[in-house]
């Protein structure tokens, strides 16, 4: 009766102990969110409304190429790879944290035997059998392990962000990377065309010139002109080569060729896209959720600082049976032992004061990062939108000039195959043409890419879809 009674008032004690561990003082600052200065609308930022980011960004394309890149991308891309085992190893240290929290619960087991019995002083067979189980604990009175947990857990949360902050920027590089690619494609496909046709007309002008027809200025400016497109053929050649190894390394593979059909590109639907509340893309942008999570984990530590420097109090206590015949093991009923423990710092020359210091520096630190992030995600939407816009009507300008030139370089040709202009005129209109297509393409890269980062900036539209990634 007397041993039950003292079981209960251990347990009692247990009791009372894990509830002040929970309900106890937690030392530190709680976190608050820093307050920031958001502009009310941006502005380049033409059409006001709700936002229209929720719209999946392959809607936009029609270029069943690109859609396959990515998916090969979200399923073998090792950044993405290394950003799901990160979460799980954030998992794995949230439960390590949360253990800190509960008594840690062993067992004991010792056999002994001798020839000579301590308790009796005599030369005798002596034998001693114990086994138990041991309970040691350290009542976070102060809040220390729950400061870290909240911290452990803040970063589990700042890992998730970063992953979808990754997969964000890896779906809009493979995309970006595939219009580069297109682009050179096209490129010296015209570089390429554009050398046949100035090998025929260099060979026609070296037949007049052989016939005395046209002066020998007319033939050189003729190998000039062949020149300037046999040189932009292998350099366009190298630009595919580099892109297609970039993008096999977006999508997980060896650096190799990339197959592609018709050297073609959808043609992304030119819409115009009302941005929303710059205070409410912070709340869509991955980046800026993980640097806010970052800074809560952060803040946390400075709780885990401060705690150390108050004394740590420890409960351990054993529950087991001792014999001297393994036979008999509890028959005498059980043994058990309580132990109160009070650890803490006296003079340690200022470290422990200095430990809470460079937490709250590090905290400010990570709160600067998290400013410098909100004003970058503002300067990107910014650009996008300013890009979008003047690209557009960039592309328009050339668009036209390419349509003139074309034009202007067939009339060239016939007026100096009936005499009536000298040969600078023709290579005057061949060089614009020339030039003229090759910007055509490359602004229209630019046009497409301009659409991809404003909906990465937006941090919208970029939702995976569930069949998008094969089981």
């Amino acid at each position: 009766m007397e041993m039950r009674n003292r079981v209960n008032i251990i347990f009692l004690v247990w009791f009372a102990l894990a509830m002040i561990s929970v309900t106890g003082c937690m030392v530190g600052p709680k976190f608050t969110a820093p307050a920031l200065d958001t502009p009310d609308q941006f502005r380049y930022d033409q059409i006001k409304g709700d936002s229209t980011i929720s719209t999946q960004w392959f809607d936009l394309l029609n270029d069943p190429t690109l859609s396959e890149l990515v998916k090969t991308a979200l399923k073998n891309n090792k950044n993405l790879l290394m950003a799901a085992s990160r979460i799980e190893q954030s998992r794995a240290y949230l439960g390590f944290t949360k253990a800190d929290m509960l008594p840690s619960i062993g067992y004991t087991g010792q056999a002994d035997f001798s020839n000579f019995n301590q308790n009796t002083g005599k030369m005798e067979s002596f034998e001693m059998y114990t086994a138990g189980a041991s309970l040691s604990w350290e009542i976070d009175f102060w809040g220390k392990f729950r400061r870290a947990n909240e911290a452990a857990r803040a970063e589990l949360i700042a890992s998730e962000f970063a992953q979808e902050w990754i997969k964000l920027n890896l779906m809009a590089d493979v995309a970006i990377n595939y219009f580069s690619l297109v682009d050179f494609d096209r490129r010296l496909a015209i570089s390429e065309r554009t050398l046949e046709s100035r090998n025929e007309s260099m060979d026609i002008v070296y037949q007049r010139f052989e016939k005395g027809i046209a002066p020998e200025l007319d033939y050189n400016q003729a190998q000039i002109q062949q020149a300037i497109a046999a040189q932009a053929v292998p350099f366009f050649k190298r630009q595919v080569a580099i892109t297609e190894n970039s993008l096999a390394i977006l999508l997980g593979q060896n650096p190799g060729p990339i197959v592609r059909s018709d050297m073609g590109v959808g043609h992304i639907v030119e819409i115009d896209v009302p941005v929303g509340l710059p205070s409410d893309i912070l709340l869509r942008r991955p980046d800026v959720q993980e640097a806010i999570q970052q800074l809560k984990a952060q803040n946390a530590r400075i709780g885990v600082a401060q705690a150390m420097r108050f004394p740590s109090i420890s409960l351990t206590g054993m529950f087991g049976a001792v014999s001297n015949d393994l036979s008999t093991m509890g028959a005498e009923g059980g043994i058990y032992q309580l132990t109160g423990g009070l650890l803490g710092p006296v003079f340690h020359f200022g470290k422990n004061k200095r430990r809470v210091e460079m937490e709250r520096e590090k905290t400010n630190q990570v709160r600067l990062n998290y400013e410098q992030t909100v004003l970058v995600t503002f300067q990107e939407v910014e650009n996008a939108l300013i890009s979008v816009d003047t690209y557009n009507k960039e592309y328009e300008a050339i668009f036209n000039q390419r349509k003139a030139a074309e034009n202007a370089a067939k009339l060239s040709a016939q007026r100096y195959d009936g005499g009536v202009t000298s040969y600078l005129e023709v290579l005057d209109s061949e060089r614009t043409l020339f030039q003229s297509e090759l910007t055509a393409s490359e602004v229209n890269k630019q046009k497409l890419e301009a659409y991809i980062r404003l909906y990465k900036a937006l941090g919208g539209g970029w939702r995976i879809p569930t069949d998008l990634i094969e089981e």
